[in-house]
């Protein structure tokens, strides 16, 4: 199976910087079910590209084993595609073979690791389980311009119509290790396959290697199922996991093109700087007892553990293996004493009134009231505004206004497939006045994230303070 990459950045051999191989030699690479090679058909200034040639052995991979000739194919381990076609034996190898650039790291040259280059992949035969459609809904949402043709399934007989394979053109500017993320996760998810057991870990893979562009991703769901080789749990628990990750920036999912915040710093998700702000008014703030409610996997609750100012800290949570996962994600049970103590993990509903709410200092409420129906907001105003009743509450929610900066976000469509409503600046101001005015409490409002003159900062925070 063969894949180039293609550079024509300035100094477009820089590629063989990112990815810790000289392009003036070919190496080669034992694996487990064959051999890596890596080598460079063009490297000159203005355009480099990189091959990877993976010989894998389908006989080799099961002789000997038991079983290998069960299901009545007897005949599969002899006629198969696995040494032509990209599938997860690429993916494996590119995890091996280009182990550093895939991390985002660059020895020689860090200001590279981030630096979004042009860059073209070729796969020669790459199998479309799905159709040319599919493909180009996995690729496109990324940013990707795709180039697709039907190969043919004998070039000698036309009538016999064509195969599942395709020869695929990949061009977009972005930083190596995104593309190389992207690959890993996508090409076993267009085979619908993978060469071996899939367990817990391959949960935390997915994680790993779609952050940052797969929680909202249009086909999140199909790539889920088909990485994970369609077994429920795992399916189960990735799906929760994804949808908690509705803090993260539709910008880093549908425009992954985007320059850093910094270009030569690090990527700075508009979830951090939200999480940030929230903690900052709530360290101003005084509080001492906080609540964080639709706590998720409590990435907040993490930042509020790390602040001896809180000395109590409750996070609560509609699901129960959400709450799991937070625990998991804060590893409580290894926790000392004193440590665990301050913290507690409630499961409830923001819309019914819950005694365990009440005495705290300070509440916060982030990226969490555009998931509820709006006729069960005056619920959930009297549960945290009357009956919780905190001296400061912090709101944050999308800004409606700011969406039209996403080229890709279509004109209309909410930032997450779960949120009920977005509202402009004005709707969430009208809002939050009124709720203030009936509960007595004074409302000010925070941009979060890049502040446009016209539409505004993609996150809008209230804090509201009696």
């Amino acid at each position: 199976m063969l894949m180039t990459i293609t550079s024509t950045h300035e100094n477009a051999t820089d590629l063989g910087f990112l990815l810790r191989k000289n392009p003036a030699r070919a190496q080669s690479f034992s694996l487990s079910f064959g051999t890596a090679h890596v080598f460079y058909p063009v490297a000159s200034p203005e355009c480099c590209t990189v091959a990877l040639l993976v010989e894998v052995d389908p006989i080799g991979l099961v002789r000997g084993r038991r079983g290998s000739a069960d299901n009545g194919r007897p005949l599969e381990q002899y006629v198969n595609d696995r040494p032509y076609v990209p599938s997860s034996f690429l993916s494996v190898a590119i995890a091996d073979v280009f182990s550093s650039a895939l991390a985002g790291g660059c020895k020689e040259k860090p200001e590279l690791a981030d630096l979004p280059l042009p860059l073209t992949v070729e796969l020669p035969a790459l199998p479309c389980r799905g159709g040319e459609g599919f493909l180009r809904s996995l690729f496109e949402p990324l940013g990707y311009t795709v180039t697709a043709r039907r190969l043919p399934l004998d070039e000698h007989f036309p009538d016999w119509g064509g195969s599942p394979f395709s020869n695929v053109t990949l061009a977009a500017t972005l930083p190596l290790h995104l593309l190389l993320s992207h690959l890993y996760v996508l090409m076993p998810v267009l085979d619908n396959d993978k060469h071996y057991w899939v367990g817990e870990e391959e949960v935390l893979k997915l994680m790993r290697h779609g952050e940052g562009w797969l929680p909202a991703h249009p086909e999140r769901n199909q790539i889920t199922r088909r990485y994970l080789k369609h077994r429920p749990s795992l399916i189960d628990e990735a799906l929760l996991r994804l949808a908690a990750e509705d803090g993260m920036a539709p910008e880093e999912v549908a425009d992954p093109l985007a320059e850093p915040d910094e270009p030569s710093g690090p990527r700075h998700r508009l979830n951090d700087q939200r999480l940030g702000s929230v903690m900052a008014v709530l360290k101003t703030s005084g509080a001492t007892r906080v609540l964080d409610l639709g706590c998720g996997e409590g990435r907040l609750l993490g930042l509020f553990l790390k602040e001896r100012q809180f000395t109590s800290i409750l996070g609560m949570d509609v699901s129960y293996r959400t709450l799991e996962i937070a625990s998991n994600r804060l590893h409580l049970d290894r926790l000392p004493a004193p440590q665990r103590e301050r913290l507690r993990l409630l499961q409830g509903s923001l819309i019914y009134r819950d005694e365990r709410l009440a005495g705290f200092d300070a509440a916060a409420v982030v990226e969490v009231i555009e998931h509820l129906d709006a006729p069960r907001l005056a619920a959930f105003e009297r549960v945290l505004f009357e009956f919780a009743r905190p001296e400061t509450i912090v709101i944050t929610t999308p800004n409606r206004e700011y969406n039209v900066k996403w080229e890709s976000l279509p004109a209309g469509r909410f930032r997450h497939r779960d949120h009920r409503f977005e509202w402009t600046r004005a709707e969430f101001r009208a809002w939050a006045d009124a709720v203030a005015a009936r509960f007595g409490y004074e409302a000010r409002f925070l941009p979060v994230g890049p502040e446009d003159a016209e539409v505004g900062s993609p996150t809008q925070m209230g804090v509201f303070t009696r």
